[in-house]
């Protein structure tokens, strides 16, 4: 009982070498857990210094008196929250680092200019919110690189015209919300680059019923809207004060207007006018060519036979009566 009892009050020489030779087991632990809540928080590591990150890679910067897109932006973010704050312009490459972007919102910014180069870092872009901002136009191909898109909205802003070109192919748009602008109508071709549009918002537009809502009423016609809000979409009477319903305009309503040109037809008519103004000029100067050249032979015959007469007088003439 006494051997056992020192042996446990007073442990052996070889267990105290081992404590002393062993590190302590806490830092590792600490280190451990430290790399664990890295690894299950993505985003957080790379979370704009502006912005609140949550897990799954959302960035919040919502309201939060921001004039610029944040820095710091990195491939982790997948939706980025930047509505209600100041932002009025984006530049060229705004979005740059965060090319796995899903998500953008920037509602109510008082946005007044996008680069045409604003977006091109954003390939992976499904869903785009730049409702209730002061766009009064878009430059070509500003939504040209995001060919994932799924929705646009630019709902709520200034925009008169809508050019196709601003648009670009967007194979896989399901939704687009145009309501509560300044359009009168919409350019030919813009909804042919849209082959998966199914919804598209469109009241609050001025809308003239004249031939350039022609497209319009005939993509409206194929794809058939709820009866509420079909009555809702209405356009004014050029000179006159009456309201009508753009499912009312039929083809027949468009019969006077001038049938517009397909892109191929108008390239071909481009190519040939030129091609016709030189060949018709070449077979001109071919023509006025040979006439001159006639001419001039039969001034030149008719001068020979001058010659001839005055050199060679025939039996009747007064200079051979005279020899004779």
């Amino acid at each position: 009982m006494r051997t056992l009892s020192s042996l446990a009050r007073r442990p052996s020489p070889v267990l105290l070498l081992l404590l002393l030779l062993l590190p302590p087991p806490w830092p590792v632990c600490a280190q451990l857990s430290a790399a664990a809540a890295t690894r299950g928080t993505p985003g957080a590591q790379d979370c704009p210094e502006a912005c609140a990150c949550a897990p799954g890679g959302q960035a919040n910067c919502s309201r939060r008196a921001l004039p610029a897109v944040p820095a710091g932006l990195s491939r982790r973010v997948r939706a980025l929250l930047l509505d209600h704050n100041r932002v009025r312009a984006l530049p060229p490459g705004a979005f740059v680092g965060a090319g796995t972007l899903l998500r953008l919102d920037l509602r109510e910014n008082g946005l007044r200019w996008v680069h045409a180069r604003a977006f091109w870092s954003l390939g992976a872009l499904q869903q785009l919110d730049l409702s209730g901002n002061q766009l009064e136009a878009l430059a070509p191909g500003t939504f040209s690189p995001l060919r994932a898109l799924r929705s646009l909205s630019l709902a709520g802003n200034r925009l008169a015209r809508l050019e196709p070109a601003a648009l670009g192919a967007l194979p896989l748009l399901l939704a687009l919300s145009l309501q509560d602008n300044e359009l009168s109508a919409l350019a030919p071709g813009l909804l042919a680059g849209l082959p998966a549009l199914r919804a598209l918002r469109l009241r609050g537009n001025p809308w003239v019923c004249g031939c350039a809502l022609r497209p319009l009423c005939s993509w409206l016609r194929r794809h058939p809207r709820p009866a509420p809000e079909a009555e809702t979409l209405l356009c004014v009477l050029p000179g006159r004060l009456t309201l009508r319903p753009l499912t009312a305009l039929t083809d027949a309503a468009f019969s006077r207007c001038a049938q517009s040109l397909a892109p191929r037809d108008l390239a071909v008519v481009c190519a040939l006018g030129p091609v016709s103004f030189l060949a018709s000029l070449a077979v001109c100067l071919a023509l006025g060519s040979v006439l001159t050249a006639c001419r001039m032979r039969r001034c030149r015959a008719t001068a020979l036979g001058l010659r001839r007469r005055a050199l060679d007088p025939g039996p009747g003439s007064p200079a051979a009566a005279a020899q004779a």
